[in-house]
């Protein structure tokens, strides 16, 4: 017999219960840990992209509709944007206000032949560019003693202290306050609450049309009607918040082209001021007003201005933008795509937890019976990227390149993901 059969048996040890142990923390997350100032709930660490598709630092493939929250208007690293970038950089990155440059001065032209007569300022962000509507609202009002602006209850129109108090969402002002005065909110898309609130004091009324943070509310045809003919009555500016809804992500220009579309009088439409931004540098940030004729020379030398606003390198990518735009007629794509993705989720209406559709074009709202964040939590476990709103409703905000196919596939992810 041998040894080992003459060896006592060893009892088998104990088991230890399971310990669920957190993950250990990246390079890269033990960074933000230490130096970056926590003001998000971050997700992935995304290391690059590539049109409609974006990949993290583990190598997973994700399909990203969310677009950087509607920035990314040709999706990731197109040849446009790459190529304007290098060559730009390579003649003239910045010079400042107090000169002309070439490329402010056409990117202006195309903005003004696309919008209507008028002129354009060029900032940096959403939240400049509507606070230059605020500030020229201010500025127009001022001989006469007006400053208060009507906004709407669940808007979302920046962070800046002025654009913070142009919000109207309570969960965002908190522990900043006291506020800026001179704003008056209302709900949304009801005109007889905007006459309620004017008085002697008020120079404007300001509106998103889709409250695209709010939950992709869409003002109706006869609110924005009945708003531009209560404005002229009352001498009040219109000023539009364009930041997320316009440069085509709803199939037009700006979005109140789409909802006016076929509607007697809706051709007429215009607002008093637009402000831009997102989508307008397809990534590298800018933003733009631009100022109806009759209001265009309100601000004059020094009473407004930017440091970077308009720079050659940014104005040559909007530039270069607007041409694949144009050349590859996105606006045509991001409806037709928009419709697809639209009937895709109104089918899945009553099921895995979705409730209602909303939106237009590049920027649709799947409002779903459990909270936005933990939606997007599971789509994009599932390879699918898209952005949480207010009122339970999750966006998608694809490029307006995006093809038939990567919506097909967006729709095959929701169905399985959420089942």
């Amino acid at each position: 017999m041998s040894v080992d059969t003459l060896s006592p048996v060893k009892s088998s040890p104990t088991p230890k219960p399971a310990v669920a142990e957190a993950p250990a923390r990246t390079e890269v997350q033990a960074l933000f840990d230490q130096y970056v100032v926590p003001l998000a709930n971050r997700g992935l660490t995304l290391v690059r992209g590539k049109g409609s598709y974006a990949w993290d630092d583990q190598g997973r493939k994700y399909l990203d509709l969310g677009g950087g929250v509607a920035v990314n208007s040709l999706g990731h690293a197109h040849p446009a944007i790459r190529d304007t970038l290098a060559r730009q950089a390579d003649v003239l990155i910045h010079s400042c206000n107090l000169y002309y440059n070439e490329w402010q001065g056409r990117l202006a032209q195309r903005i003004v032949g696309l919008t209507g007569p008028g002129k354009v300022f060029f900032c940096n962000s959403g939240a400049e560019a509507n606070e230059g509507l605020i500030k020229l609202a201010r500025k127009f009002g001022h001989e006469t003693g007006r400053y208060e602006i009507i906004t709407t209850l669940n808007s979302f129109h920046g962070r800046t202290m002025a654009t913070l108090s142009a919000t109207g969402q309570d969960k965002i002002k908190h522990g900043f306050e006291p506020l800026v005065p001179g704003f008056v909110h209302v709900p949304f898309n009801d005109l007889a609450a905007i006459e309620a609130a004017i008085t002697p004091k008020t120079v404007a009324v300001q509106i998103e049309g889709i409250q695209g943070e709010g939950g992709v509310f869409v003002a109706s045809p006869e609110y924005l009607l009945g708003l531009r003919e209560l404005t002229r009555k009352h001498n009040l500016l219109l000023l539009w918040d364009a930041v997320q809804c316009g440069y085509f992500r709803t199939g037009r220009w700006q979005s109140y082209q789409r909802i006016l579309d076929g509607v007697p009088g809706g051709e007429d439409f215009a607002p008093d001021a637009i402000a831009m931004a997102k989508s307008l540098g397809g990534g590298f940030p800018m933003g733009a007003v631009w100022i109806r004729e009759p209001y265009q020379n309100v601000f004059t030398p020094g009473s407004h201005g930017t440091t970077y606003g308009g720079s050659p390198l940014a104005c040559s990518v909007a530039l270069a933008i607007l041409d694949v735009v144009e050349r590859e007629k996105l606006a045509q794509n991001i409806e037709a795509r928009g419709e697809q993705l639209k009937q895709g989720l109104q089918a899945l209406v009553g099921t895995r937890g979705i409730k209602e559709i909303r939106g237009y074009g590049g920027l649709v709202g799947m409002v779903t019976e459990d909270e936005p964040a933990s939606v997007v939590a599971k789509l994009t476990q599932a390879g699918l990227i898209l952005i949480p709103a207010a009122n339970k409703t999750v966006r998608f905000l694809p490029p307006l390149n995006v093809t038939a196919e990567e919506i097909g596939e967006a729709l095959r992810i929701v169905e399985s993901a959420l089942a």
